[in-house]
């Protein structure tokens, strides 16, 4: 890869700073030959391994992870008008199998409701088979026509999670939906980013679906980035694939679906939300090395230091830290920048003088520096990331408030939205007034039954016709 020493921008050039970080935190590679597609580097590979393992974790609780086919056959792809206008312009077809044109083109899947409720409607016979909780993490395709942008917007979604559930009835369903949502609250708050959650406007919900419940972070330039979705299908999708079964009584039933998306967004809002001007900061829990050891060899003790630092490796890796000793020849600070940059929680030195006192030098990634003996220090280790996992928490959360604000007009809204804030106001719910919102404050209505401890979702006036309204979310989002 390139040089990474040069000077990074900082994060109040936040697509520049975003831009530069994948490279020289070497989390992706924009260069590859197709317009929308990007390349994992090993470490930032390594990071999405630790965030999908922990999303693995909580969704194997309650769901089986699967596997279904990336190719749709057209028949099937196009069988719901409603779904397939939605993703219409965003397919690519694949039209041919080596030179032998096909008889069935064949849909890279955009999503994959149309991939997998064909096979539901055969798997799914009696009541005894519900529910059906299935999930999958797999690479989708669509044809993005706006600006492409690393991890946020992409023609290969690389690392799509996909839950689709099947109930006995629409308020097994909806229970099924605020499972999801619990899930998707303990996920982000294991990377420490505060979420909100609000119901979309029926404009903007999933193609098909009864309605559409989303989550969004506050990026660092006051932009909104979607990062979970949950959808309630109703028998949508059943009525058109025959997705039925026979309940208690021996009568056929439709049966009712939900489906669930987090996508590699949720590493962008990690990357995003908790670099600063060095570099990533990253929460301990997903950090694929939680502590670099550097040994401060000098002079005749250079021998007596690469042995006390291979011990405290050993110890470290053995109570279960991901750790890493840092012994090549460069300047110790060349070292520290490498690392910072990397975003790894903690840095280890040592030296003849620490080894004499029994010590070791912990410097948090902020900064801050404590001193820990050497013969308990796992615990002060474990003691240390978490200090560090709650202020980088309390950092985000602190981002999330002061960006989040409530206006009763449209002339506030505006002076909002261009200061960087996501803006409660009230709406009537009704299109037209929608409508002028998002075109006067060229903003999006991101929802509303608003869900945030630092919203207060209170009714009003709308801010357009005066009639009573709903708090509800409006920002620029990406």
């Amino acid at each position: 890869m390139d040089d990474d020493t040069g000077t990074l921008p900082t994060k109040q050039d936040f697509s520049g700073w975003f831009n530069d970080i994948l490279w020289r935190a070497e989390i992706m590679d924009v260069r590859y030959p197709v317009k929308g597609l990007y390349v994992w580097y090993p470490y930032g590979f390594a990071i999405r391994k630790f965030v999908y393992n922990r999303l693995r974790e909580l969704l194997d609780r309650d769901h089986e992870e699967t596997l279904f086919p990336l190719l749709i056959p057209e028949q099937e792809f196009m069988k719901e008008a409603e779904h397939i206008k939605g993703f219409e312009n965003e397919v690519y077809w694949v039209t041919h199998g080596g030179t032998t044109p096909l008889d069935v083109k064949l849909a890279l899947r955009p999503t994959s409701e149309t991939a997998i409720y064909p096979m539901y409607a055969l798997w799914l016979r009696s009541h005894a088979d519900l529910p059906m909780k299935y999930y999958q993490i797999v690479n989708t395709f669509r044809y993005e026509t706006k600006q492409t942008r690393p991890l946020i917007r992409l023609r290969e979604i690389t690392s799509f999670m996909e839950s689709h559930t099947v109930h006995a009835t629409w308020d097994e369903a909806e229970a099924q939906c605020e499972y999801e949502l619990g899930l998707t609250k303990e996920f982000y708050d294991g990377l420490c980013i505060p979420i909100t959650i609000s119901k979309r406007p029926d404009w903007d919900k999933f193609p098909g679906a009864d309605y559409t419940i989303a989550v969004d972070a506050i990026m660092p330039n006051g932009r909104t980035l979607q990062i979970g979705t949950v959808h309630h299908l109703g028998t949508h999708f059943s009525k058109t694939f025959s997705i039925n079964f026979e309940d208690k009584n021996g009568e056929q039933q439709l049966a009712n679906q939900t489906c669930y998306g987090i996508s590699e967004r949720s590493i962008a809002a990690l990357l995003s939300l908790h670099g600063d001007d060095k570099g990533l900061v990253l929460p301990p829990a997903v950090a694929p090395v939680q502590a670099v050891i550097v040994p401060i060899t000098i002079g005749k003790r250079h021998e007596d230091v690469l042995a006390a630092a291979k011990k405290l490796e050993s110890d470290l890796k053995a109570a279960g830290f991901r750790v890493k000793m840092d012994t090549r020849d460069m300047r110790p600070g060349a070292k520290y920048y490498w690392w910072e940059l990397r975003g790894v929680p903690l840095r280890l030195e040592l030296g003849p003088r620490d080894i004499d006192n029994g010590k070791v030098m912990a410097v948090k990634r902020t900064g801050e520096k404590t001193s820990l003996e050497l013969a308990t220090v796992c615990d002060g280790v474990t003691r240390v990331l978490a200090e560090i996992t709650d202020g980088i928490r309390a950092k985000a959360e602190e981002h999330t408030k002061s960006h989040l604000c409530s206006v009763d007009s449209m002339d506030a809204l505006n002076t909002a939205l261009n200061d960087g804030k996501v803006a409660v106001v009230h709406w009537c719910r009704e299109r037209e007034c929608g409508d002028a919102i998002e075109e006067k404050a060229n903003s999006s209505i991101l929802g509303t039954e608003v869900r945030s401890p630092y919203v207060a979702a209170t009714d009003g006036k709308c801010i357009v016709c005066g009639k009573p309204g709903k708090a509800t979310l409006v920002g620029r989002t990406y």
